[in-house]
């Protein structure tokens, strides 16, 4: 049986330990901005990609960043399933994820996302959120290590449930 076979037969694990973790992880990361930590919610970054109407944009948002998680639970299961299910190896997965986010993705965010300004054009009717910045600094000092954080408890929590049910 391929690696894909051993996730797919356990489809249900990975909804469901992947939709728990990311209510864990999405608690963090809004519970960050609500406290100051952080200011912009990362929801509504995934929404203000499918429009510009901030109403809406958190309900897309949370949408589009529990499909995401659910996205990335397949990719956590197969990576357990090749090298072994533990919650630490689920943490660690996490932590080189989040590390991954503010050093690669939130630099990025810029350039790909229709809404954000970019630091040398900064804004425009269009392009009206803030950039990122490097490590996503420019959304408060403690962005960076609250996105490494609840990636870090998503990988942990993932990976604990889908070893609990593991062979």
């Amino acid at each position: 049986m391929t690696l894909l076979e051993s996730v797919l037969q356990r489809w249900d694990e990975v909804l469901l330990w992947g939709g728990l973790a990311a209510v864990v992880m999405t608690t963090v990361l809004e519970s960050a901005q609500l406290l100051g930590f952080s200011r912009p919610s990362p929801p509504v970054r995934f929404g203000t990609f499918a429009t510009g109407d901030r109403r809406r944009a958190i309900v897309y948002g949370y949408i589009l960043y529990m499909i995401g998680a659910w996205l990335f639970a397949i990719i956590s299961a197969l990576i357990l399933e090749s090298i072994g299910a533990s919650w630490w190896i689920g943490f660690l997965v996490g932590l080189v994820h989040g590390v991954f986010l503010v050093t690669v993705v939130l630099p990025l965010m810029a350039e790909i996302h229709p809404r954000i300004a970019t630091r040398y054009e900064g804004p425009s009717s269009r392009r009206r959120l803030e950039p990122p910045g490097p490590a996503g600094l420019n959304y408060g000092r403690a962005t960076p290590v609250s996105t490494v954080l609840a990636q870090a408890l998503y990988g942990l929590i993932f990976a604990a449930g889908y070893a609990l049910g593991g062979p």
